[in-house]
């Protein structure tokens, strides 16, 4: 890698001399600090390790399975590290941000409310929401990933006889239910031993939710968690639930009492459903002409409204009994506006679902009263239907007021997904975290956790940007300027509360395919437990959109302070074989 040519016009090239990858000066001086003679021996790594890395239980022994590691790498001095080879250990694959030994480390014996739980929007998806393919592929991948909670529409097929899976009222081409239920049998607990919930979106007669129930016991057999027709007292716990299935939907009396219900509200005040269709959902022409005046969904509103499970007009209603036994995690909305759906029965859990925007007008209001609802119960989150290019939105309002499935769509790439990437990252990437106490019960003064308010700095997280290299490696010479090396910048920062959340970023490094920007920030946290670090590289382009060179979210709660080689992702969340950056981590208060 000594010199690099780019072609300026016809008859002129430009030539660039590409130096290799050294450790900035910082690094140099540690070494200085913590070697003799240019050597870096066991002792030294060792204190090293527990002064610098601040990994106060690290041992000698675990100086010697880094040197012999080093050994393999052909890094190694006969009589420990050199300068390089302890930048290259710096650089490595056994120095991550977080632990990989950590594994899951949450009290996992609490009731499923009190975790978030990575959850999928419209998980048979390929691509947008409208015409896209439906497939049993993305379920694969979402459940590769750690996603805990796969969403199924389920409607008639053409003939009436079988089950497609498809986003009603659109273009989407089916997939069958019985190949999608197939799929999460088969990869459910590749990533994680943890439960998986399949919430269903239900549009079936009678006879096919039978034919459904049948299917599902079939399929999954033991595996399957169902208490029976009631609701749960309590949700059990993760821990319980290992290498189980759950249904969540709402039961069919609720189903078919809400459709009857609508109807008739729809003919005795059309005035009302005129304006909120004009208010929340008008730009949509694909919508439902009974059960159409959710805010802002193309279908989700049958899953998500209905009458109140005890309300004796529901009796009257037949339904397959099967079907019902099988409901885990009994969903619906009850009677009433939305100081009702949020009352929190002693009796019994249930699932409440609100799209993005009822989210955020309810948390003007009834801010405390979510926060208190999702103790209890599961509130989901789902995307507002004008997202029919499947992109998400902030999952930080969600999280802050104890949301626990906040549903995305898996193929909506940027960064509210990476964002979602980052949350689940914790934990052992088991798809559950466990929610902070403060979100769970009420301060010393029968307070409730209020994101907006102004709260005391607990920690500050001091963060140095030192370098970055792999991109020569990974890339075309010419991807990101074809007329010279790319000139790089990273943007640093946190997503959280409000008070948190903020984005600082470096000098741009001109003509550099190993950029070294060797720079410090600072950010003060009011609450480090929902705070995610947030890093991006791009390439600045004078006369266009800076390109896109790379980008990684981290959980604050489980960085590891010290120099860590941080592994950097393209748009999809998937890690690039070479591109990271060298950073330092510190808790300075």
């Amino acid at each position: 890698m000594s010199k690099q040519t780019y072609k300026v016009c016809f008859c002129f090239r430009r030539r660039f001399r590409m130096a290799a990858a050294e450790a900035p000066a910082g690094i140099k001086a540690l070494f200085e600090q913590y070697s003799d003679n240019g050597v870096m021996g066991v002792d030294h790594l060792h204190r090293f390790l527990v002064e610098v890395q601040k990994e106060e239980n690290a041992t000698v022994a675990d100086a010697q399975d880094i040197m012999n590691e080093s050994k393999h790498l052909n890094i190694f001095h006969r009589q420990g590290l050199n300068l390089e080879g302890f930048f290259n250990y710096l650089f490595g694959e056994v120095n991550p941000p977080l632990n990989p030994k950590l594994g899951v480390h949450h009290d996992m014996n609490a009731p499923l409310s009190h975790y978030f739980i990575y959850t999928g929007h419209n998980s048979y998806l390929t691509g947008n929401q409208l015409s896209s393919d439906c497939s049993d592929a993305p379920i694969i991948n979402a459940l590769h990933r750690g996603v805990r909670v796969i969403e199924l529409d389920i409607w008639p097929n053409s003939t009436k006889d079988d089950i497609h899976v498809l986003h009603g009222r659109t273009l989407t081409t089916p997939v069958e239910l019985i190949k999608c239920l197939r799929s999460i049998k088969e990869n459910a607990f590749t990533a994680s031993e943890y439960p998986v919930v399949i919430t269903l979106e239900d549009h079936l007669t009678p006879d096919l939710q039978a034919k459904v129930a049948e299917m599902i016991k079939e399929i999954f057999g033991d595996m399957l968690f169902s208490p029976g027709a009631e609701c749960l007292r309590e949700f059990p716990s993760p821990e319980s639930l290992k290498k189980k299935v759950m249904i969540s939907t709402k039961p069919p009396k609720e189903y078919l009492q809400a459709k009857e219900v609508k109807a008739k509200e729809s003919a005795s005040k059309p005035g009302k459903d005129s304006s909120e269709e004009e208010a929340w959902g008008g730009e949509f022409s694909f919508k439902a002409k009974i059960d159409d005046d959710k805010d802002d969904g193309l279908d989700e509103g049958d899953e998500d409204d209905g009458v109140d499970e005890e309300d004796p007009k529901s009796q009257q209603i037949a339904e397959p009994p099967e079907y019902k036994r099988l409901i885990a995690i009994h969903a619906g909305k009850g009677k009433g506006g939305m100081q009702d759906w949020l009352k929190v029965d002693p009796e019994k859990v249930r699932r409440l679902s609100l799209s993005e925007q009822e989210l955020e007008k309810a948390i003007l209001t009834y801010g405390r009263d979510i926060i208190r609802f999702t103790r209890r119960n599961i509130l989901r989150v789902y995307p507002k239907g004008i997202r029919f290019d499947s992109s998400n939105y902030n999952p930080l309002i969600a999280w802050m007021h104890g949301a626990q499935m906040v549903a995305f769509n898996m193929q909506g790439y940027g960064r509210s997904l990476w964002s979602m990437h980052g949350m689940f990252r914790a934990n052992g990437g088991c798809g559950y975290v466990k929610k902070p106490d403060f979100l769970l019960m009420d301060g010393p003064h029968n307070e409730v956790f209020d994101p907006q308010a102004k709260l005391p700095v607990k920690t500050i997280l001091k963060v140095t940007v030192f370098m970055g290299k792999g991109w020569y490696y990974d890339f075309h010479h010419t991807h990101f300027d074809h007329y010279s090396p790319p000139d790089f910048y990273a943007r640093v920062g946190i997503a959280g509360v409000p008070g948190d959340t903020v984005m600082k970023k470096t000098k741009t490094l001109e003509d550099s395919w190993i950029p070294n920007w060797d720079e410090v920030f600072e950010y003060p946290l009011t609450v480090p437990e929902l705070a995610l670090l947030r890093i991006e590289v791009h390439e600045y382009d004078m006369s266009e959109k800076d390109d896109f060179a790379g980008q990684t979210c981290l959980p604050v709660s489980e960085l590891r302070q010290g120099i860590r080689a941080v592994p950097i992702h393209n748009r999809k969340g998937d890690k690039y074989k070479s591109v990271k950056l060298l950073m330092q981590f510190e808790f300075v208060r």
